[in-house]
């Protein structure tokens, strides 16, 4: 099988300046998924979807493909992820280079684990799913969520208001590390896979405290030895 992995990383981050390419102990944090990528043996290319020159030098220092610029309409805060895997599939349909699946790794993505990626793939390939990526449990019952208005706290289902915990169907969200893919499907079809993975190998980064946070639970799993 010939498997692409994208890593998309555009130049505009305006909550974290520069974040693809924000030092993360010791080096750029797009680094990471690259070189994890690398190291999972299970792409024949790695490449870069990117607008940006810095992100373009590092991303090949530490072994991406690079082979076209993300266009403009691609790199603003409107253009969603699926947009941008149709742009790199198509553009390496017209370089006449043509893969089985494709995986989409995010750019700011230090805990992501060889094993959950072998795992992705195993699950899209021998299932009938478009795409496949990996879910976490949220910590508490969405089903006793609360709103707020006027300073007033209700529940937004008032149903579960005396259902024990443990008797609630688990809710889960998107880890936001990867998704498997399909060319078919891509990631605009609604046929969707998923796979839990623990709280503890997930940390999405939108502030310095996530930053913070993601770097404490790096060296957790280092020094656990954890996966």
């Amino acid at each position: 099988m010939k498997n692409l992995a994208i890593i998309p990383a555009r130049g505009g981050s305006k909550r974290i300046p520069r974040k693809n390419i924000k030092d993360f102990l010791g080096k750029p944090i797009i680094a990471y998924s690259i070189e994890t990528a690398l190291q999972s043996g299970l792409f024949q290319e790695v490449m870069v979807s990117t607008d940006n020159e810095d992100i373009a030098a590092i991303a090949k220092q530490y072994g991406a493909k690079i082979p076209f610029i993300r266009t403009n309409k691609n790199a603003d805060d409107f253009a969603t992820l699926a947009d941008v895997v149709e742009e790199v599939v198509q553009n390496y349909d017209k370089l006449g280079k043509n893969f089985d699946y494709y995986c989409c790794i995010l750019a700011t993505n230090p805990l992501l684990q060889i094993i959950n990626l072998k795992k992705g793939y195993e699950q899209l390939i021998h299932s009938s799913f478009a795409s496949v990526r990996p879910i976490v449990k949220f910590g508490y019952p969405v089903q006793r969520a609360f709103k707020l208005k006027n300073g007033k706290v209700d529940f937004f289902y008032p149903k579960y208001k005396t259902v024990r915990s443990q008797d609630m169907e688990p809710a889960y969200h998107d880890a936001g590390q990867f998704y498997w893919m399909r060319k078919d499907g891509l990631l605009s079809h609604d046929n969707k896979g998923g796979f839990e993975i623990p709280d503890y190998q997930v940390q999405d980064i939108d502030n310095e405290t996530d930053w913070y946070l993601a770097e404490l639970k790096y060296n957790f799993l280092l020094n656990n030895k954890l996966e």
